[in-house]
This record gives C-alpha cells, sequence and structure tokens, in this order.
C-alpha cells in the first residue's frame, strides 16, 4: 500500500437541478431547491414534499445520449451521471480503471411489481448492468452502507488506488424516491410534512430526494478539483437508527480523518455536513463538531436544496463541495432559520465569497450507527462549473 496522492476529477451530477455538475452549482448559488410537492399516488397514497427528477426531462436526456428506452429508470439516471465523466476527459475504461456503485436501495422498485424480481432489484445487478453498458472490464464493487454509502464509495476507490490495483476509479452513486423508501422512513417517523429545515429550531425531519453523481477518483493532478486528505469511518452502534447522543461515532470518524491528514481542526475551512434536519442527527452532529473544536468553521448542509439522496449524498455533497471551493463559493443552508441545537454552529445563511477556502470537511451519517468523513484539500485548478 502506497501512500500516493489520490483526488477526485471529472465529475458530474443529474438532479431535479439540472443534469450536469454546472447546472447544478448555478441553481445553488442562486438559492433554488428542487423540493417541491409531489402529487403521486402510486408514490405516496397522501401528497409529499420530495425532491424528484421529472421524467419528461430524463426520458429526453436519455433519447439524446442514445439510451434505448428498455433501459430501467435507476440504471438510466447512472448513465447519464457517468457517461459525462468518461467523456471529458477521453477516458476508455480498461483494466486499470475501477467501477464502485453506491447505492442503499438499488432497483426496489422492481419488488413493487413482483416479489419474485428479487435478482432485478439487488444492487449488484444494477452494479453489472451499469458497467457493462460503460464498456468496463473490471468486475464492480457495490458499497451499501445506509447513508454514508456515498462518502464511503471514495474512500474504498482511494484504497483500491493507493493498493497499486488501479490507476483511476469511477464511482457512480444513485437512489430513486420510491414508495417503499417514504414508506420505511416513515415507519420511522422520520419525513417532515414541509421541506426539510437543517439545524433549525423548528426542524421536523427528513424531505427525501433522488439523484444521480459520479466522479473520477484518480492518481494523476491533471484534471483534479481536490485532493483526499485524510478519511475515517467508525460505527457507534447505538441503535438501528438513532445516532450516538454523544456523537461517538461520529467523533472518531473526524479525528481519524484529521489524524491521517496530518492536521488539526483548526486548519478545517469549511465543513458540508451531513444535516438531514431529523432532530437527533443534526444535534449529533453540533455535538461532533464542538468536541472536535469546529464549531467556529462555516458549515452548510445541501439537504434543502436536493433532499436527502440516500446513496448518492455524499458522493454528489463531496462533489459540490469540491467544485465550490474551486470557485470559492459558500452555498447556503436552504431552510434554516433559527438554530436548534445546543452546540454553536456558524451555519451559512446566504450565498457568499469563499476566497481563503482551502481544506474542508465533509461527513455523512447513517442508519445503524455508521459514520464517515472525509477531508479534502483543492487543487489549484478549476472545476467544470
Amino acid at each position: 500500500m502506497t501512500s500516493k496522492p489520490v483526488y477526485i476529477a471529472q465529475n458530474n451530477i443529474v438532479s431535479p437541478l439540472g443534469f450536469t455538475t454546472g447546472e447544478n452549482m448555478d441553481a445553488l448559488a442562486a438559492g433554488r431547491s428542487g423540493i417541491r410537492l409531489v402529487e403521486d399516488a402510486a408514490l405516496s397514497p397522501v401528497p409529499v414534499f420530495a425532491s424528484v427528477i421529472d421524467d419528461v426531462a430524463l426520458l429526453k436526456a436519455a433519447a439524446d445520449c442514445g439510451l434505448p428506452a428498455s433501459i430501467i429508470r435507476i440504471e438510466t439516471l447512472l448513465l447519464l451521471a457517468a457517461w459525462p465523466v468518461l467523456q471529458q476527459g477521453g477516458m476508455r475504461p480498461d483494466a486499470r480503471m475501477g467501477f464502485i456503485l453506491s447505492t442503499t436501495k438499488g432497483d426496489i422498485g422492481a419488488l413493487q411489481t413482483s416479489c419474485s424480481n428479487i435478482e432485478a432489484a439487488l444492487p449488484t445487478t444494477t452494479a453489472h448492468h451499469v458497467a457493462r453498458h460503460l464498456g468496463f472490464t473490471a468486475a464492480p464493487v457495490v458499497v451499501c452502507n445506509a447513508c454514508v454509502s456515498g462518502l464511503l464509495a471514495i474512500s474504498v476507490a482511494r484504497t483500491m488506488i493507493r493498493s497499486g490495483r488501479y490507476d483511476h476509479v469511477l464511482v457512480v452513486g444513485a437512489d430513486e424516491v420510491t414508495a417503499f423508501v417514504l414508506a420505511g422512513f416513515r415507519s420511522f417517523q422520520a419525513i417532515a410534512d414541509e421541506p426539510c429545515r437543517p439545524f433549525s429550531a423548528n426542524r421536523a425531519g427528513v424531505t427525501l430526494g433522488e439523484a444521480a453523481a459520479a466522479a473520477l477518483i484518480t492518481s494523476d493532478s491533471t484534471h483534479a478539483i481536490a485532493e483526499i486528505l485524510g478519511d475515517g469511518s467508525a460505527n457507534d452502534a447505538n441503535h438501528i437508527s438513532g445516532p450516538s447522543r454523544t456523537a461517538e461515532g461520529l467523533f472518531y470518524s473526524v479525528a481519524g480523518a484529521l489524524r491521517e491528514a496530518g492536521i488539526d481542526a483548526s486548519a478545517i475551512d469549511y465543513i458540508s455536513a451531513h444535516g438531514t434536519a431529523t432532530l437527533y442527527n443534526d444535534e449529533m452532529e453540533a455535538v461532533a463538531f464542538d468536541r472536535l473544536g469546529l464549531t467556529g468553521a462555516p458549515v452548510n448542509s445541501l439537504k434543502g436544496s436536493f433532499g436527502h439522496t440516500l446513496g448518492a449524498a455524499g458522493l454528489l455533497e463531496a462533489i459540490i463541495a469540491a467544485t465550490a471551493a474551486q470557485h470559492n463559493m459558500l452555498l447556503p443552508t436552504v431552510g434554516f432559520e433559527t438554530l436548534g441545537v445546543t452546540k454553536p454552529l456558524n451555519v451559512i445563511q446566504s450565498y457568499s465569497d469563499g476566497h481563503g477556502i482551502n481544506t474542508f470537511l465533509k461527513t455523512a451519517s447513517g442508519f445503524g450507527g455508521c459514520n464517515a468523513a472525509m477531508i479534502f484539500r483543492k487543487t489549484d485548478r478549476h472545476g467544470p462549473a
């Protein structure tokens, strides 16, 4: 295992805010959100706030790219995210390029039509289909660890590169908003009846969203927008859905990332938090940041813009954070009003100049007590925004 530098480079995002990273960045800078009231009886018996990609726009984009109409929806999302990443670098998959899929549910919608469609619903099935369409020869890897999946997938890609087996790894992530997913979150009484309000006193729960994201994790700095300095992950094993009240898992995850990066908390210029807007998650993050001496750093959550995109969240939000740092942008936490956690936080409330943002932290937490953290340093070139 070498300690060679590993970077996040070419990337793309498909969401209700746009079908490229640039379109999404423009929407975020303008303070727009993809969250809307969705009235679809197949999704929910009552209207629900969610961030859902328009099917007409999705079908048009798929047709423009020459995707067969027979490809299922989640695979369409993943391919629309991934293909531009390969095209940006003029790259063709070979034996030195790995492939990782990050998802929490895969094509779970397949089970709504028939409970016998178990194989179709497996994330490994989706991974093999997408990898084959993209021309990969390497066997795909699936990272499926609740809501830390996207960030953990970057960590796995970094390890694969540093092992010497690969020069590049394409990481793609996606989840859909489905009736199954909505029902699951409702069973925990975690769905808000209004757009989510991260870190706010009046927060009432999660707003779900769907998106696909793709990024090339690579040892080649040519098109890099950020270097990965360190990462960490820990499980607090507190509860099936509730995080440790003392933030043990996230504390050790961030502490591990700082230790590997060789820096202390004072070097962190900005934090892209998980910020789901549930009572317990936001409080837990505030406790962790306070224990680590990070409460002075500007912090935001993108959940008010995209909703909680599950397996795509950590990857999507890392791409946004790196691109924002490249362009000296501090993006607001949409939905935030009055601080509602017991520890001080420097929540970004409006778009502002992020000049001087060089080293930043991305965090993620999920069901089952899983936590992950990653520290990046922006490179001296501009990314695709």
